[in-house]
């Protein structure tokens, strides 16, 4: 009778025993290859350890050199490769290994990788990057965007090349853990986040009206207690006169070492955005809702308000943060004219946002490409230029060694409908889709199936047929020993 004993299989002879050493990796693969085998044998047979211990040495002799010469997982072939950080756009090969970028070139041979998905004529990009969402949607609170307002993240983020997400204040420090336990520590979306100066988290104007919680001192102390989770601080919906909101976040981004986003809020004379963008914010402090046009960025003459201009000489950054009422083309459409582009694409994803002139990342990409811009400039204000942003510069490329996090997309042409936050429509003739999304190494969305194999290909009475190594979908169940 054959023995396993630490990666080795034992085989009976009349001469001696004879050992056979197979890595426990490979012999785990072996071991689901050999069950689907029998699995699909027509005959019945008993299937014991014998007779999966013969099967293995069987697939082991015959499948010694494919393990070899496997030196990536999952490879990405012919697409084109759209990389900001490195300089590229062009028709490239992108090979991941252990949840890896490992390779990028010209060419890279298909029978190196265990998984091989042609996407010729689709675009391959990073993981789209996110970093004004709200996802702490697990507390059941009503009317609170720490709860009811907020989205759970894996239900919207893959489907639309969104790999990585910051969630924008919807915690503060009193509840950031529970927000962490709850739904970062959840996800299978990398799930960051700004911490709310108000130590309640984003809950209504009950709690972001109370200066007296608003203490930078304990959200600088949670930010850095998670300096691989917190990526900054947010302001948001202040109604008062006072600067103590953006000023004490200011505070808490300076002791953490941390960027501060903004949204401003009502529009108070005694706080005028020009002071804002010139005095009071920091170079790498992000103004979000940058084209709403309800804090005066535009002047009453149409002109993009100076003290935006002067802002960005600083190094303030500028962020779509479109949300449901954030983006206007009576706003974007002149801003754009007059030369002031975005630094960054992103979504403000929430429940008032997800099905209306937002709708997704791609969606407000597809309106960027309707007002001239190119693909490879709304990619770059979508991963590397956020990533960035929230100085996670590891996300947003396909570097070597880089998290393998990566977004298939094609560009469609047509007739194409956009809307603004009031409902006001423009025409493109381009909009982006998301084909599949790679996170961590594995296929986690395939809208057409383009990693799959056609089912009349496979045995009669096939199961799953993925590997666990490039595959987050449909995983083949490898045996566990008893």
């Amino acid at each position: 009778m054959p023995s396993t004993r630490n990666g080795a299989i034992r085989t009976a002879s009349r001469k001696k025993n004879s050992v056979l050493y197979i890595p426990t990796r490979q012999r785990r693969t072996l071991t689901a290859l050999a069950y689907r085998t029998v699995g699909s044998i027509s005959c019945t047979v008993r299937v014991n350890s014998f007779t999966i211990q013969r099967l293995l040495l069987a697939f082991s002799a015959l499948s010694s050199s494919a393990f070899a010469q496997t030196q990536y997982d999952l490879l990405l072939q012919g697409g084109h490769v759209v990389d900001a950080r490195n300089n590229i756009s062009a028709i490239r090969d992108v090979a991941i290994k252990d949840g890896k970028i490992a390779a990028v070139a010209e060419h890279l041979d298909p029978a190196s990788a265990l998984k091989t998905v042609s996407l010729q004529g689709l675009y391959v990009t990073p993981g789209l990057v996110d970093i004004h969402v709200h996802a702490y949607a697990s507390t059941g609170e009503r009317a609170s965007y720490a709860g009811d307002n907020s989205v759970w993240p894996d239900t919207y983020t893959f489907r639309t090349g969104v790999t990585t997400v910051a969630d924008a204040g919807s915690s503060g420090y009193k509840n950031f853990e529970d927000f962490k336990e709850h739904v970062i520590d959840r996800s299978k979306t990398r799930v960051l986040a700004f911490i709310n100066i108000v130590g309640a988290g984003m809950r209504g104007p009950k709690y972001e009206n109370n200066l007296q919680d608003m203490e930078p001192g304990p959200v600088a102390a949670m930010a850095k207690k998670y300096p691989q989770v917190v990526v900054g601080v947010k302001t948001a919906h202040y109604a008062g006169p006072e600067w103590t909101p953006v000023e004490n976040a200011v505070k808490a981004g300076t002791e953490a070492n941390i960027p501060v986003m903004v949204d401003f809020g009502a529009n108070k004379p005694e706080r005028p955005i020009e002071i804002l963008l010139t005095q009071k914010l920091r170079p790498g402090d992000i103004y979000t809702h940058c084209y709403s046009g309800l804090r005066n960025e535009l002047t009453p003459e149409g002109k993009v308000n100076p003290g935006m201009i002067e802002g960005r000489k600083r190094g303030v950054i500028f962020d779509v943060g479109h949300g449901g009422g954030s983006f206007a083309w009576r706003v974007v459409v002149p801003a754009l004219q007059q030369g002031f582009l975005p630094d960054s694409i992103s979504s403000d994803l929430h429940i008032g946002s997800m099905n209306a002139g937002m709708k997704d990342m791609l969606n407000i990409m597809g309106k960027f490409l309707a007002l001239g811009m190119s693909v490879d400039d709304v990619i770059r204000w979508s991963t590397w230029n956020p990533a960035r942003e929230i100085h996670h510069e590891e996300l947003g490329n396909l570097s070597v060694g880089s998290p393998a996090d990566v977004a298939v997309l094609s560009l469609e042409n047509g007739n194409f409908g956009y809307t603004d936050m009031y409902g006001a429509r423009m025409n493109g003739s381009r909009r982006l889709v998301c084909q599949m999304t790679v996170r961590n190494g594995k296929v986690v969305y395939d809208l057409n199936g383009i990693s799959r194999p056609d089912w009349k290909s496979l045995p009669k009475n096939y199961t799953a047929v993925g590997d666990s190594k490039w595959d987050g979908l449909n995983p083949a169940r490898v045996p566990q020993p008893h």
